[in-house]
C-alpha cells in the first residue's frame, strides 16, 4: 500500500541519468533527492498506523553483500555484475544480483567512477522493488533491499521514508491480524451463543415430546387392550373357520387323491407303446472303417400322435461316436397313438456287419 507510481520513478531515473551524463553533479543530487523523497500515496481505505509504530525501528540484515560475493576477485565481480545487468538481475535474487556485485567492487575499489555510476543507475530499481515488497508484506525482502540502498548511500533521502514505511506496514499487518483474530473470536462467541440457544430449544422440544409420548403411551395402552380383546374374538372365529377349512381341505384332498389314482390307472406307460416304424440308425463311416462297435442309451418322449417329440443321449459307449446317428434314428421312429405323452429309454447297439 506504500508502493510509489513506477512510471513517475522511472521518469525521475531517466532525468537523473541525463543530467549525470551532462556532468551536472549538483543537479544529479537534487534529482535523486526529489525522486527519493517522493512519498507514495496511501492505498484507499488504508488504516492509520498505530501510535507505537513511530517508535519501532527496522532491523536490516547484518550484511548487505553476501560473504560469497565479498570473497570474489575484482575481475570476477566485474564479469558477474555485467552478466547480472544483461539478464535484468538488478537487485535480486539475494547473493546473485548486479547491485551486490557493484557494492563489493566499490569496497575493493572505492574511487572507481564507473562502479559509482552503475550503483547510481541501480538505485531507482531497488527503491521501487523495496516499496513493492512492502506493499505485499514481504518484509524480509524489503529489509534486504533496504540494506542494499543503505550500503549504496547512507545519506539517501529515501531511507527514512522506507524505514518508516516498513515499520508502518508491519504495524498495519499486525493490526489486521489482530482485527482478524478479534473477528474470529466474535464469530466463535456468536457460534457458541447460537449453539446454546439451540440446546435450550432442543431441551424444550424434548420436554414437549416427552409429554406427548406419555399421552400417546396411555392412548396406545387403551387401544392395545381393546385390540387384544378384538384379537381374542377374531382368533376364536379364525380357529373355528380353520377347523372348517381343514375339514374341507381334507375332503378335497381325498377326492383329488382318488381322481389322481384314477388318472394314473388310465395313463399309458412305456409298456403300452406299440412301435409302427423303428428305422435302424446309420453306421458312422469312420467307426465302420475302424470296425468299431458300441451302444447308445437314448431317452425320448412319444407324443399322443405316436411321433417322437424330443430325444437326448443319456450315455454313449464309446462317448460321442454313435450319439448323433442314434438320436437321428430315434426321432424317425413312429408308434401307435396313445392317450398321453410317454417318456422312455432305449439302448441302440452298433455292430459292424449288422
Amino acid at each position: 500500500m506504500f508502493v510509489a507510481d513506477e512510471s513517475a520513478r522511472m521518469m525521475c531515473f531517466s532525468l537523473t541519468r541525463a543530467l549525470r551524463m551532462a556532468g551536472l553533479a549538483v543537479a544529479v543530487a537534487l534529482a535523486l533527492g526529489a525522486c527519493g523523497d517522493q512519498a507514495p500515496a496511501p492505498a484507499p481505505g488504508a488504516q492509520p498506523p498505530v501510535e507505537q509504530a513511530a517508535t519501532q525501528t527496522v532491523t536490516p540484515p547484518t550484511q548487505a553483500v553476501s560473504a560469497r560475493v565479498a570473497a570474489m576477485s575484482i575481475d570476477q565481480l566485474r564479469d558477474a555484475a555485467r552478466k547480472a545487468q544483461a539478464e535484468q538481475r538488478m537487485y535480486a535474487p539475494a547473493g546473485d544480483n548486479a547491485m551486490e556485485y557493484y557494492l563489493a567492487l566499490r569496497d575493493k575499489q572505492p574511487n572507481d567512477a564507473a562502479v559509482a555510476s552503475a550503483l547510481t543507475d541501480l538505485m531507482p530499481y531497488a527503491l521501487i522493488a523495496t516499496e513493492n515488497s512492502i506493499g505485499r508484506d514481504d518484509f524480509a525482502e524489503a529489509q534486504r533491499l533496504y540494506a542494499l540502498i543503505e550500503k549504496t548511500d547512507k545519506a539517501a533521502p529515501a531511507l527514512p521514508r522506507l524505514k518508516q514505511a516498513i515499520t508502518d506496514a508491519q504495524a498495519s499487518l499486525a493490526q489486521r491480524q489482530q482485527q482478524q483474530q478479534t473477528e474470529q473470536e466474535a464469530a466463535e462467541r456468536e457460534r457458541l451463543a447460537k449453539l446454546e440457544e439451540e440446546r435450550k430449544q432442543l431441551q424444550l422440544q424434548q420436554a414437549q415430546q416427552q409429554q406427548q409420548a406419555q399421552q400417546q403411551a396411555e392412548a396406545t395402552r387403551q387401544a392395545e387392550a381393546a385390540r387384544q380383546a378384538e384379537a381374542a374374538r377374531q382368533a376364536e372365529a379364525a380357529r373355528q373357520a380353520e377347523a372348517a377349512r381343514q375339514a374341507e381341505a381334507a375332503r378335497q384332498a381325498e377326492a383329488a387323491r382318488q381322481a389322481e389314482a384314477a388318472r394314473q390307472a388310465e395313463r399309458p406307460t412305456a409298456s403300452d407303446l406299440r412301435a409302427i416304424s423303428t428305422p435302424t440308425p446309420k453306421y458312422p463311416p469312420e467307426a465302420l472303417r475302424a470296425g468299431q462297435s458300441g451302444e447308445v442309451l437314448v431317452e425320448f418322449t412319444v407324443n399322443t400322435d405316436g411321433s417322437v417329440g424330443s430325444a437326448r443321449v443319456v450315455r454313449g459307449t464309446p462317448p460321442r461316436i454313435f450319439d448323433r446317428e442314434a438320436v437321428a434314428a430315434v426321432k424317425r421312429w413312429r408308434f401307435q397313438p396313445i392317450a398321453a405323452p410317454v417318456t422312455t429309454r432305449r439302448t441302440i447297439g452298433f455292430k459292424p456287419g449288422n
